[in-house]
């Protein structure tokens, strides 16, 4: 009897452990608050750039306050009164605005009139700031501190519109000391000009922030890769042809943060054709980079060259639009191998993702890839986090650094620091969380991204675990 009592004690531990084995697997392999506090924290002290900065401010809103984002469901502008349980999750993004517009005229030689919000020789990477001056114009943060934010950025749009160069047919340039486009100039100033537009009621602006993106795709989109962009054109000096990942990135965020702020604003009924565009620009980046993935999970620096650096910076800056369009568009093409390459990047040291047929829609799940659970809603700033680095994960350091990632200051190099990277991080979490918030629309049949086991694997399992318990009892 006692022998008896012993296998059945033990059988039922079998199947307690394959119960618990099951479910502990479907809610693995996810950053955790703490993780992004760290990501976070990095960024804060890294950011010196002026679209680092500009990058910093906006991947703040999207993660810590996301009604005052361009990518709230909810109408712009946003409240003028900030609600006392936001005011701390805004304080770095308002600080960021507070420190460009004080040390401005500093920056810039104490020049007044058109000028940027700060010196650089890319002329659209100060405007990415922008959005983050006009919101604590918005929000009355002038009346505080006595700073004219809505001064330093009408200099910066006129600056933009008036004192930079153009192509023949209108497209601002990149750089200052020639005419040169870049694909991350999408990121940088378009967002900006449509932002000013929407909270000053000026259609003429988000028009042209429209405009600037459909030049910039005619002269940049090779429709001899897969229509990807290349990175730089025109200009007496300094091209490249090749297809940086990177800037493929920057161009498919800056389309959607354009399109988003249309959809949300008053100008969103009159303007659907410019919106249609703009998801079918992004998507047309996305068929074309997915189709170059690597099969570790990551893209080359240069997406059609294999001999390039895998990049995870690039790997989650993409990610991130694809949870995007899937909630502004309902395009869910390519939800899954996001969603691959998003557990790629939160995977444990140790693991390797084996993606056999990246970018056709059917991808093989590496063995150490399992399906996440999300966190939190972010309600405080991940910032507040006290943990001190990120042990134990294939691609970040144990400091918090994502690697491997390119250079940001020499995009042909590979590098070990980089500040965007750490904002595409926290870009690519934020939207996750909203796609999870909103139901994982896309999500792959095998398991909900929200870390609930799919109806089919729950009856599946159910169907074991019952037959097991079924003979555990005729046994006992």
């Amino acid at each position: 009897m006692r022998r008896r009592m012993t296998s059945c004690k033990c059988l039922w531990s079998l199947v307690t452990s394959l119960t618990l084995f099951v479910y502990d697997k479907a809610y693995a392999q996810n950053l955790s608050a703490a993780d992004v506090g760290i990501v976070t924290q990095r960024l804060a002290q890294s950011a010196t750039h002026s679209w680092e900065y500009g990058a910093r401010a906006e991947v703040l809103l999207e993660l810590n306050t996301p009604s005052y984002s361009v990518f709230s469901p909810t109408s712009l502008p946003p409240p003028q009164q900030i609600p006392s349980n936001l005011t701390s999750s805004l304080s770095d993004v308002i600080g960021i605005a507070h420190m460009i517009v004080a040390n401005r005229s500093t920056s810039n030689g104490n020049i007044t009139g058109p000028q940027p919000l700060m010196s650089d020789n890319a002329t659209g990477d100060p405007a990415s700031i922008g959005v983050a001056v006009l919101l604590a114009n918005w929000t009355g943060q002038g009346a505080v501190d006595g700073l004219d934010y809505a001064g330093a950025a009408r200099d910066q749009l006129e600056f933009l519109l008036s004192n930079v160069s153009r192509t023949h047919d209108g497209a601002i340039s990149q750089r200052t000391d020639q005419v040169q486009l870049w694909s991350d100039f999408v990121y940088m100033a378009p967002p900006f000009l449509a932002y000013y537009g929407v909270m000053t009621g000026n259609q003429s602006l988000v028009q042209e922030a429209y405009n600037q993106v459909r030049l910039y795709r005619k002269y940049l989109r090779d429709s001899n890769a897969s229509n990807i962009w290349k990175h730089i054109q025109l200009g007496v000096y300094g091209t490249d042809n090749g297809h940086w990942s990177t800037g493929n990135g920057w161009a498919a965020a800056g389309m959607l943060r354009v399109l988003s702020t249309i959809k949300q604003s008053q100008f969103s009924s009159s303007m659907m054709s410019q919106q249609q565009d703009l998801a079918d620009w992004v998507q047309e980046i996305h068929d074309g980079m997915y189709s170059y993935l690597d099969s570790s999970g990551l893209f080359h620096n240069y997406a059609d060259n294999s001999s390039t650096f895998t990049d995870a910076s690039s790997t989650a800056l993409l990610a991130s639009t694809v949870y995007r369009l899937s909630l502004l568009w309902g395009v869910d093409k390519h939800i899954p191998i996001a969603e691959l390459c998003r557990r790629t990047l939160s995977a444990p040291a140790g693991s390797a993702a084996n993606i056999s047929t990246a970018g056709t829609g059917t991808v093989s799940v590496p063995s150490s890839t399992t399906t996440p659970t999300p966190t939190p809603t972010a309600s405080a700033p991940y910032a507040s986090s006290t943990a001190t680095g990120i042990p134990g994960l294939l691609h970040f350091t144990p400091d918090g650094w994502l690697t491997p990632v390119v250079n940001p200051y020499s995009y042909p190099d590979q590098g070990q620091q980089s500040p965007e990277s750490e904002a595409f991080v926290i870009a690519m979490q934020a939207a996750w969380r909203d796609w999870v918030s909103n139901g994982t629309t896309g999500a792959n049949a095998d398991a909900n991204a929200n870390g609930a086991v799919s109806p089919l694997a729950r009856v599946s399992w159910a169907w074991i675990v019952v037959n097991a318990m079924v003979v555990t009892f005729l046994l006992c």
